[in-house]
């Protein structure tokens, strides 16, 4: 059986931050995410996830101003530094809170660096961060997002993720497959998952169009779904959605329990 995370960024937003994680322990789910950890209370997420036995899935290390449009540091050549402390912050973060993956946002393009001098950063600070990682017991996850709502970010094709994986080669560097993002840019999800499901360290899903919970949209989320259990995906699939509704009234899409069997 597939195992879900509940993304506590975008669902049961009705409570306060903190609340969400007994929220969702109440729903059923024993895995959480959520997007960054910089900007909470790291003590009280702590505290909360010992109170309802959850596991922190993953977070993403700070990215700079996010809702003024900043996506990382991992493409920009000038600001190598920028991501390295940012990655050592977030590694002390995981450790503290027993977090086994790292979303490493790509960064926004730069206007006057070319597409190669962006890739050649990507893969020579993913190189240099794996080992660390590696001995963090840590996997560094990178992320295709969608260009209609982040026009300048330099990772949007799963294909260029798993070019820069294959390059950087090693076991510690993986791919985080959003199927919310990768239905608006390319589409064929299936196919592209099960082919590169080796190579795949997490995957968070949305219907399309609306990032609305599955079943609202134009994604067969039933057949995606039993594909991927099928081919034996044994990690979590996030939900990373804005619910339609309740939130907890989103979840009746998923099988078995309300959570669809969210613990493992």
């Amino acid at each position: 059986m597939l195992r879900y995370s509940a993304n506590l960024t975008f669902l049961f937003t009705e409570a306060p931050f903190l609340e969400r994680f007994g929220r969702a322990a109440a729903a059923g789910f024993r895995a959480v995410e959520f997007l960054f950890a910089h900007s909470e209370d790291v003590a009280g997420i702590e505290r909360e996830v010992r109170r309802h036995n959850l596991e922190v899935v993953l977070f993403d290390p700070e990215a700079g101003d996010f809702a003024a449009g900043d996506r990382g540091y991992l493409s920009d050549p000038r600001r190598r530094d920028i991501f390295f402390k940012t990655l050592e912050d977030a590694m002390l973060t995981a450790r503290r809170l027993g977090v086994r993956r790292l979303n490493v946002l790509a960064g926004n393009r730069v206007e006057g660096t070319s597409a190669a001098e962006h890739r050649r950063a990507v893969v020579e600070s993913l190189r240099t961060a794996a080992p660390l990682a590696q001995s963090a017991g840590i996997t560094l996850l990178i992320e295709a997002l969608n260009t209609f709502e982040h026009p300048r970010y330099y990772l949007d094709r799963s294909q260029l993720g798993f070019e820069i994986i294959g390059e950087v080669g090693h076991p510690n560097v993986k791919f985080q497959y959003d199927v919310y993002h990768m239905q608006q840019m390319e589409g064929r999800l299936t196919e592209t998952l099960l082919t590169h499901l080796p190579l795949i360290g997490h995957i968070q899903i949305a219907d399309v169009p609306g990032r609305r919970e599955p079943g609202t949209g134009e994604i067969n989320f039933p057949f995606l779904l039993r594909a991927l259990e099928g081919a034996g995906y044994a990690g979590y699939v996030g939900l990373e959605y804005h619910p339609s509704g309740r939130t907890e009234d989103s979840f009746a899409w998923l099988p078995g329990s309300a959570s669809g069997g969210g613990g493992p």
